[in-house]
């Protein structure tokens, strides 16, 4: 179970990578087609007939963002429950916690855009916890290994 918590944690850390580099991409396409003279307005954004370089990290960042992190977040609490290390339960509901800030900010940035800015923010937040998460059953092992080995050089 601890690597599967693990791996779990992993995945949610990887997949706010792919966030960040399919926005950027995204974005970076969009912009790119601008400066050649396209225009982005609500009418291609609604006939969804964009073809500029970069247009599908749109839709990835919106499935790994809205499906992928969220189901992992959630089987992350749930194996957290199986898991026999201490503070597993509460660094995965914290995972989980960021992944709901996430998503509520993510929808909420066309009506308030300044949320763009806590967004970004959480998104390295989710990302540290993610990473601390999965390091943490990693750190626990080993310093048991290290116990029981001083414990064999003793005696």
């Amino acid at each position: 179970m601890r690597r599967t918590y693990s791996a779990i944690a992993w995945i949610i850390a990887g997949g706010v990578v792919v966030q960040a580099a399919s926005i950027a991409f995204g974005l970076g396409g969009m912009s790119h087609f601008i400066q050649e003279g396209g225009v982005v307005d609500k009418a291609l954004i609604e006939s969804r007939q964009a073809t500029f370089t970069g247009v599908l990290g749109f839709p990835i960042h919106g499935m790994v963002g809205g499906m992928v992190i969220p189901l992992a977040a959630l089987a992350l609490l749930i194996v957290a429950f199986f898991v026999k290390v201490r503070g597993a339960r509460p660094w995965a509901a914290i995972v989980l916690a960021l992944v709901a800030l996430q998503i509520t900010l993510g929808y909420s940035i066309a009506d308030m855009p300044y949320l763009g800015l806590i967004h970004g923010a959480n998104a390295l937040a989710l990302l540290l916890a993610a990473v601390y998460a999965a390091l943490r059953i990693r750190r626990r092992k080993t310093i048991v290994a290290r116990e029981l080995s001083s414990d064999v050089i003793a005696t």
